[in-house]
């Protein structure tokens, strides 16, 4: 049983910084690669970063370069997103997602498993 349990999420205010942790679980977690993913309410689940297996790889939503960081800890099975300059369109409820190949994607469906979200809050 695939398990993503991910947390850091809060109220931060415009231009400040979060770092989101994803934790899994339940495969062997290097073989994969991960992403991390929002959502608005009413809104279709979109891409924000991915990285591959080895950590070597990364891939940004263009809304996000140059402030968001993805990187990962096989050791721990661990993956985080480290948010800075943080804007009130970043408010949103953030995903992480278990990718099904070792290389990573951009849609939702080449992600097999997925966390129960953490709310992330920016004012303006």
């Amino acid at each position: 049983q695939v398990q993503l349990v991910e947390s850091g999420g809060g109220l931060v205010q415009a231009g400040g910084s979060l770092r989101l942790s994803c934790a899994a679980s339940g495969r062997t977690f290097s073989w994969y690669a991960m992403g991390w993913f929002r959502q608005l309410p009413g809104k279709e689940r979109e891409f924000v970063a991915a990285i591959n297996w080895s950590g070597r790889g990364t891939a940004y939503a263009d809304s996000v370069k140059g402030r968001f960081t993805i990187s990962r800890d096989n050791a721990k099975a661990m993956v985080y997103l480290q948010i800075d300059s943080l804007k009130p369109e970043d408010t949103a409820v953030y995903y992480c997602a278990g990718g099904s190949r070792s290389n990573y994607g951009y849609r939702t469906g080449e992600y097999d498993y997925w966390g129960q979200g953490t709310q992330v809050t920016v004012s303006s």
